[in-house]
């Protein structure tokens, strides 16, 4: 990408992996930017640029239909955030909505998922603070840029600092940007497009938080919905999506069943042993909780025998996996 910045014609972006019109615009720009100037910005706010060609953009936003090109990011995406689950709502939330967003969204994140939200004043704020006060991630996508004085809604820039320090804030808006009406219909989608699924509190048919959860049907994504009180225009939204075929939740363990992470933070833990060669990445894509057979590893892999036996041994002392005996392997944790 670089690069292709440096060269400046289209074609070097449509390379470089961008769509024909963005690559045809970029060069219209880029005499009215100074990058030298602007890299400076982000760096002064510590905020880094994430393009989609980045190994760490996210698996599971790379997947929907339109996934933004660049992001602005405050904080760090770990692999672990692959295990996601947004939860959305009202701003003007009952205290029925107060209560089921913080006991849900403290519920998920002890279980191991990581909550995504939009940084909004009610059901999106308890949800980061309920994660927040477990001490586990969370992520918040806005509708307007992540610096300091622009960032939306003004009294969660605090919010947003403490986010960034145990998760990540992002935006597609570039530095000076402000929070436009037409900007968070395009946000939702990335709401859900970084989640395995969608949670809907309490929200009017009409509303933001109805849009990220026909976002994430149309991403092919679980819609899920706390049911309500039927004189309650807060759970209008949520009581219609469960007839239109959400699945009702009482519970966290309803989304957890639902998307098969009963055992998630076991998962979790399985995916934080690194490896330390090529050999052992090759044998930890292999393991599980499930023994394997040697002869299974060797072929799998297609290494030596020998080669395969001795990186074994020493994954062995080093705790990462077990021998189950027979030459039967399994991760250690």
């Amino acid at each position: 990408m670089e690069k292709a910045w440096q060269e400046g014609s289209a074609q070097n972006f449509i390379q470089a992996g961008l769509e024909e019109d963005l690559a045809q615009e970029i060069p219209l720009r880029r005499p009215q930017i100074d990058l030298e100037k602007e890299l400076a910005k982000l760096a002064k706010e510590n905020i880094g640029i994430l393009t989609i060609l980045d190994e760490n953009y996210p698996k599971l936003l790379k997947e929907i239909y339109d996934p933004p090109y660049i992001m602005y990011i405050k904080g760090e995406l770990k692999p672990e955030d692959e295990f996601a689950l947004a939860i959305v709502g009202t701003r003007k939330l009952s205290p029925y909505g107060q209560q089921a967003a913080s006991h849900l969204a403290r519920e998920l994140s002890q279980a191991g998922l990581t909550i995504v939200s939009g940084l909004a004043h009610g059901i999106d704020t308890l949800a980061h603070l309920a994660a927040l006060q477990q001490n586990k991630r969370t992520i918040a996508v806005v509708g307007s840029s992540i610096d300091k004085q622009s960032i939306f809604p003004p009294a969660n820039r605090r919010l947003a600092e403490q986010i960034a320090q145990n998760g990540a804030v992002l935006s597609e808006y570039p530095l000076g940007s402000f929070a436009l009406k037409h900007h968070f219909p395009a946000r939702n989608r990335i709401i859900s497009g970084l989640a395995l699924g969608t949670l809907v509190v309490e929200a009017p048919v009409k509303s933001g938080a109805l849009l990220t959860a026909n976002h994430a049907l149309a991403q092919n994504r679980e819609v899920f919905a706390v049911p309500g009180s039927i004189y309650s225009p807060q759970s209008s939204g949520p009581n219609n999506l469960i007839k239109m075929g959400a699945k009702l939740v009482n519970g966290a363990q309803d989304i957890l069943e639902e998307l098969n992470l009963r055992n998630l933070s076991i998962n979790i833990e399985m995916r934080q042993i690194n490896p330390d060669s090529h050999e052992e990445e090759l044998i930890l894509n292999l393991l599980s909780q499930e023994p394997i057979p040697v002869d299974k590893i060797v072929q799998d892999t297609k290494l030596e025998t020998a080669l395969v036996n001795s990186t074994l041994s020493l994954m062995e002392m080093k705790g990462k996996i077990k021998n189950l005996g027979g030459m039967q392997y399994v991760l250690a944790r």
